[in-house]
């Protein structure tokens, strides 16, 4: 999911150097929320990772 992220996130630097700007917008709330989905995740994974151990 990262790496869909970053993907985004490159699309969306290329679009605003052409001057896409429509796109390089859309580009960006895209990735943002696919990075806050991958925090969650790895927060919640790391929390299940540590009630396990004890």
């Amino acid at each position: 999911m990262l790496h869909y992220a970053v993907v985004f996130f490159i699309v969306a630097l290329v679009a605003g150097v052409l001057g896409f700007t429509g796109i390089a917008a859309g580009a960006v709330e895209i990735a943002k929320i696919l990075f806050l989905v991958f925090i969650v995740l790895f927060v919640i994974s790391l929390v299940m990772g540590l009630s396990r151990r004890r």
